[in-house]
């Protein structure tokens, strides 16, 4: 099949919509969301959000819809929708106010990542914002148990401070009792004031160049251009539907465990293509019910890896926007670990479940386009975390790093080494920045080499992190692919699984693939992450 036959044909715009205006009304909101992160990284105060850009940020027609993302990160993009339908269905924002929230049972995800929703308000007097803007970053410690706010816990009051929908800005003024409720409950506030009136600015670029936008359209012209492009994206994923094989495809891959007990937790697929009606439905059932551990996933993490899977089957250009999820249904059974219910922890399904979502998602997709999905990444990111109080300065720190892995190879090239994959697209911290920051010495960064799968073409290799602890801390890790591995496709072979260890005078101890454990000063921590999966038979 050639590759013009795999891209779907261009959809038609109304002739009451210029099709040059369109073009260039989709560029300046994809631009605000994109000057909107750069704006959070350059004022923000931790490593995590400056270094890894561990944010996303997003443009909102007045309905919620999402218009426009930056080029950030899938699992906070089509999740956050739901964190602005949940500021919207809590309260009503007026001009001046920041609404803010981390719940992951009123549309957040896991309780580092917390979101800012700000309304724009072309005139003063309007009922309600003719758009929103929204930014979402991880911070690097929100209280709970285990430094960082990402260790095993069993239920979610363990995992850290649980933020309703609520306003941080009244009518633009600070509401500084609930700034000092959330800095009184975790272990680095001024860190955390800092990253927070950081998401604040950029919200704020964010409204003045919405209001930039709505005088040179005007708000009426907005409003048609919002709901053109949402039409737009639907039509374009319809039409990639209209190009399918009709029939239901399944599969189903595992998380290694749940962190408390030994046996695997499965996660089941059914994805439906409908060529007749161009849409898409997508099906859990069958999946394995929620743990008494941090891997579960809320719904709006599952929803979110389809749209991200979904979004890749179209081209680079096609506008991201809520539209493109029009024609597809997603389906889970409640209480399940792709749609949790309290007390559920979930601090993990965000970052490891995610990953084995969009992996068994692929995999059944590969079924159904096996000459365009790719072999499985390394599948988890690697989530470590290391807290405690420095000697250097005797104040608390946290420090969360996800570190990447090999990309599955391509069924037209190989993978990529040592980069993030599918629902993370943040950087690493530099080792400089890293060892400024904290009390971190860093003995070995490099390629794993061999730990890709071979195959007609090869996976990339994983990475291999070994720091140096020079104050005693608290370790804390949230990592898979330590027993399933990578899964190569059409005859490629499989990828490394990954590997940790803790390093002291006595010798090396390989660690747990979820685990929290107390380190002295000198001890040492060596991650070893998966490599990709190869691509076709030798």
């Amino acid at each position: 099949m050639s590759t013009s036959e795999l891209v779907p044909p261009v959809a038609a715009i109304p002739s009451a919509i210029d099709p040059i205006e369109l073009a260039i009304f989709k560029s300046a909101t994809h631009s605000i969301a994109e000057e909107m992160g750069a704006a959070l990284r350059r004022t923000s105060f931790s490593p995590n959000i400056k270094e890894r850009r561990d944010y996303s940020c997003a443009v909102f027609d007045g309905e919620g819809s999402v218009i426009a993302m930056g080029d950030h990160m899938p699992v906070h993009l089509g999740s956050m929708p739901m964190s602005v339908r949940a500021v919207m269905n809590a309260m009503t924002l007026r001009p001046g106010d920041v609404a803010i929230l981390n719940d992951p049972y009123a549309g957040g995800t896991h309780l580092p990542d917390i979101t800012l929703v700000l309304g724009v308000f072309p005139d003063a007097l309007s009922d309600g914002p003719l758009m929103y803007v929204a930014v979402r970053a991880h911070h690097a410690d929100v209280g709970g148990l285990y430094p960082g706010s990402m260790g095993l816990c069993r239920e979610i009051y363990q995992e850290g401070l649980r933020i309703p929908p609520v306003l941080i800005v009244r009518n633009g003024e600070m509401e500084r009792s609930i700034l000092q409720l959330i800095l009184h409950n975790v272990r680095t506030p001024e860190e955390r004031e800092g990253d927070l009136l950081s998401q604040i600015g950029a919200c704020r670029v964010g409204e003045l160049r919405v209001l930039e936008l709505v005088e040179k359209f005007g708000a009426t012209r907005v409003r048609q251009l919002s709901a053109e492009l949402l039409d737009y994206s639907e039509r374009l994923m319809r039409a990639q539907f209209a190009m399918c094989e009709s029939g239901t495809y399944t599969a189903e891959d595992f998380l290694d465990n749940d962190g408390f007990h030994d046996e695997p937790i499965p996660i089941r697929v059914s994805i439906t293509l409908d060529r007749e009606t161009r849409s898409a439905s997508v099906s859990f059932a069958g999946s394995h019910p929620q743990v008494q551990s941090s891997i579960n996933a809320v719904y709006a993490i599952t929803y979110s890896a389809v749209y991200y899977v979904m979004r890749c089957l179209l081209p680079d250009d096609a506008p991201a926007t809520a539209g493109l999820m029009r024609p597809i249904t997603v389906t889970t059974e409640r209480a399940s670990i792709v749609d949790a219910v309290l007390p559920a922890p979930v601090a993990g399904g965000n970052v490891e479940t995610s990953q084995r979502i969009v992996d068994v998602l692929l995999r059944a997709l590969a079924k159904a386009m096996p000459e365009r999905v790719p072999a499985a990444s390394s599948g988890t990111m690697n989530n470590l975390t290391i807290g405690g109080v420095d000697l250097r300065t005797g104040k608390p720190f946290a420090y969360y790093e996800t570190i990447a892995g090999g990309m599955g190879a391509r069924p037209t090239a190989d993978g990529v080494s040592g980069i993030h994959t599918h629902m993370t697209n943040s950087l690493n911290t530099p080792v400089e920045a890293l060892e400024y920051a904290y009390p971190f010495r860093v003995h070995r960064y490099g390629y794993r080499e061999g730990s890709g799968g071979k195959g007609q073409f090869k996976g990339g290799d994983g990475i291999v992190r070994e720091i140096e602890l020079l104050s005693p801390s608290t370790i804390t890790l949230l990592t898979d692919r330590r027993k399933f591995a990578p899964y190569g496709l059409q005859g490629g072979d499989d990828g490394a699984t990954g590997l940790s260890f803790h390093i002291t005078p006595s010798g090396e101890e390989i660690l747990a693939a979820k685990c929290s454990l107390a380190a002295a000063t000198g001890d040492r921590i060596r991650i070893e992450s998966p490599g990709g999966g190869g691509w076709g038979k030798v």
